[in-house]
């Protein structure tokens, strides 16, 4: 199978949401390529004739630079569309070649055959969407909508080929007697299975059918995607008195101030970017101005102008259960989560209602203890709403244990810290890192390393992006620029790999100084780039980061424990100005205040489990108030009075217009298996090599090669225990005994 659909088809970033505490993931690829579309080629073979003689389009030539990296300092916006059509036709070629073949279907001539067409459109797609979400403008925007119909029509050409299918069931039905190699017959299964879920077996009726449906639906998440992308952007906050202020620190002011001067404008400016949204919250004394913030970010898609999604989630909903029920699932979520570790909703839901039940106590009395807190301050009695609670916790958590943003940031200066991320692995796993400015990068903000095993052999190429600009998506991702594989003279064929996050930019006073948050979000995605560069498969579309989507998350969260240790502490953390270590007693600090209203954050986050499963896991059609929907889906991890008109669901990318319906569950999914895995370091030494290389054997360097729970149980010697998480966030001091698996079987 084509290595670009497979990645289309099965999206590997999940997304938290930034008040959740601060970790927000994006998906870099949109999500309107993870279904099918129904368009005709937009493109004919005079087209096509004139494309060919354009020879000054990098993308029909081989990249003549260092490692191969993309040409971004070449690529002009009109090159892109162009390509995508040769591409397409390239790929249309290949795979009729395929079908047509009159030779006994082999694994070479037809698995094998799939999985290395379409080299160019590889190449076009990693180069334009990682552009489209790092950098987009309107231009860009408007090839998007153009192309993604071809990419679609391209994708059911291949999927919907009887011709094709019947060649591969043939090597399908014959897996038993051709004895293949673990990876080989894990491909096959994996090319089969795609073809099933998309619609082969289907009957010529429910094939066109589908197609219709699949356009239907990729459309409408695109236009999702872009709606909340503008009506968010188009949001500014614009202060001009000194005491609107109040609160605030001299950080986030100056941030403010040159955020207004590249403007245009005299004041301080904030936005709905986590940079300026999150602080904002955290520190402004003034409640009004917090609750306009608040209802501005809560109403993202819900205005009831050109951005509103209210009615787009109705189709979206309605289409993916018909797509369901096509496919002879009763729901949306059955048919989705088939090919995941959970595999029903009914064991995500044994996950969610377990968690509930551990942290929703904790949470409750989280609340009323800031709600204490909060009436002693303001000495009136006050309830604290959504838009109160960042602030008073913050200012709860600073008294009681004396630390906060403020007094952090200074020890975590960006490149320092950088440094710091990259020393970790060099102590783990021994990888170095080696920065090359002749790689052609797609922004000047954006740096490339080469990155070397612990042999001297080369790894991988990394691109790091950090700081937010008005064309670039928000929160925080990793994804592959190129995917590692080999080709077919067995040559390993390196990744290239980009993590991109929106970080507090310099100001003309002080470099780009971290929040505690923000080097956490560092080390998630620096996690995902681990599991990218260490891949050693044989194909790509079972490399790296293609995996379960429940898996997935596993190697991110994973690093994320390291900040809690007092010796990476101790390393990471250097003061900007003085070039003094942090100081031990501000450490312990830090690791005492982790678990600080962590009943809460869970909750937060189960409650976006709950608004994704209960969208998906419905058996009839939506034609119901989507804000009424919303408040009933997840009333049961309520903690902070809702806000009556407030939704959530009209800014959900991440399954609205991502690859996570019906997938949200996986953060907690793979935080289980995360603390689990990290207190074999804890037990071992959270430095110690041997345990890193077993993970890395185990785990970073298989990809999709095998089934996730043989994985983790071989690098584990047993299944998973929940104990560990409880442990960890302080809800039990042991924990129970018994397995992930035991206790999320139904």
């Amino acid at each position: 199978m084509p290595k670009w659909i497979y990645v289309l088809s099965n999206t590997c970033q999940a997304v938290k949401n930034f008040q959740n505490p601060a970790v927000w993931h994006r998906l870099a690829i949109n999500a309107f390529l993870f279904a099918d579309y129904s368009v005709p080629l937009l493109y004919n073979k005079s087209t096509r004739k004139n494309m060919k003689q354009n020879r000054e389009n990098p993308f029909f030539e081989t990249y003549r630079t260092p490692f191969g990296t993309p040409p971004f300092d070449q690529i002009e916006t009109e090159q892109y569309e162009p390509a995508f059509d040769e591409g397409i036709w390239q790929l249309d070629e290949e795979v009729r070649a395929i079908a047509d073949n009159t030779e006994l279907p082999t694994f070479e001539n037809t698995i094998i055959a799939l999985e290395r067409s379409g080299k160019l459109l590889d190449k076009v797609i990693s180069a334009f969407f990682n552009v489209l979400n790092a950098e987009a403008d309107d231009e860009m925007m408007d090839i998007s909508q153009r192309v993604s119909p071809k990419l679609s029509e391209s994708s059911n050409n291949i999927y919907l080929n009887e011709q094709l299918f019947a060649r591969v069931k043939s090597v399908y039905d014959r897996k038993d007697e051709l004895h293949l190699p673990m990876e080989d017959a894990r491909l096959l299964e994996k090319t089969f299975e795609a073809f099933c879920a998309r619609g082969a077996a289907l009957g010529p009726e429910e094939k066109e059918k589908y197609r219709k449906l699949s356009s239907e639906l990729s459309l409408l998440s695109l236009t999702f995607d872009q709606n909340a992308l503008k009506d968010k952007n188009r949001y500014e906050l614009l202060l001009t008195k000194e005491d609107e202020l109040e609160g605030l620190p001299e950080s986030i002011r100056e941030a403010a101030a040159l955020r207004a001067k590249e403007k245009g404008k005299t004041g301080w400016l904030f936005n709905l970017s986590a940079p300026s949204y999150v602080p904002f919250m955290r520190y402004s004394a003034l409640r009004g101005l917090r609750e306009k913030m608040y209802r501005e970010y809560m109403s993202i898609g819900n205005k009831g102008d050109e951005y509103d999604n209210k009615e787009i989630i109705r189709e979206i909903v309605n289409i993916r259960l018909e797509i369901a029920r096509l496919m002879g699932y009763t729901n949306y979520a059955d048919y989705k989560l088939k090919h995941t570790m959970a595999k029903t909703p009914a064991r995500v839901y044994k996950l969610l209602n377990e968690l509930l039940d551990a942290y929703k106590p904790v949470a409750r009395n989280e609340y009323e203890t800031v709600q204490r807190f909060a009436s002693e301050t303001e000495k009136e009695n006050i309830t604290v709403m959504p838009w109160d609670w960042s602030y008073y916790s913050e200012k709860l958590k600073d008294i009681r244990f004396n630390v906060n943003d403020e007094m952090t940031r200074p020890y975590f200066e960006l490149n320092h810290v950088k440094k710091g991320v990259f020393g970790l692995a060099t102590q783990l796993y021994g990888i170095t890192f080696k920065e090359n400015k002749e790689i052609p990068v797609y922004h000047p903000e954006v740096e490339a390393y080469e990155v070397y095993d612990a042999d001297g052999k080369f790894l991988s190429i990394l691109y790091t992006d950090f700081h937010p600009r008005d064309g670039k998506q928000s929160g925080a991702w990793m994804n592959s620029i190129k995917e590692q594989y080999r080709d077919q003279d067995g040559k390993d064929s390196r990744p290239q790999i980009i993590i991109v996050m929106n970080f507090t930019r310099p100001t003309e006073t002080k470099p780009s100084l971290l929040t505690f948050d923000e080097v956490n979000t560092l080390l998630h995605e620096f996690g995902h780039a681990l599991h990218g560069m260490f891949a050693e498969g044989s194909y790509a579309s079972l490399s790296g980061t293609n995996v379960y989507r429940d898996f997935v998350e596993l190697p991110s969260q994973l690093m994320e424990n390291w900040l809690t240790e007092k010796e990476f502490l101790d390393q990471i953390a250097i003061h900007y100005k003085t070039g003094e270590k942090i100081p031990q007693e501000l450490v312990q600090k830090l690791i005492d205040a982790s678990n600080f209203n962590a009943g809460y954050a869970c909750c937060r986050q189960l409650s976006f489990g709950f608004l994704d499963m209960a969208w998906h896991t419905r058996t009839e059609p939506f034609g119901e108030d989507v804000i009424s929907f919303e408040k009933e889906a997840w009333k049961q991890t309520v903690i902070v009075p809702e806000v009556p008109g407030t939704l959530m669901s009209s800014s959900f990318g991440h399954i609205f217009s991502g690859g996570y319906s019906a997938g949200y569950y996986g953060y907690k999914w793979a935080e289980v298996l995360d603390a689990d895995a990290f207190s074999v370091f804890k037990e071992t030494g959270i430095f110690n090599r041997e345990t890193a290389r077993s993970f890395r054997k185990n785990i970073l360097s298989k990809g999709g090669t095998e089934d996730p729970d043989i994985l983790y149980k071989r690098f584990r010697g047993k299944d998973a225990e929940i104990g560990a998480l409880l442990k960890r966030n302080g809800i039990e001091p042991g924990g129970p005994s018994a397995s992930v698996q035991s206790r999320m079987q139904v």
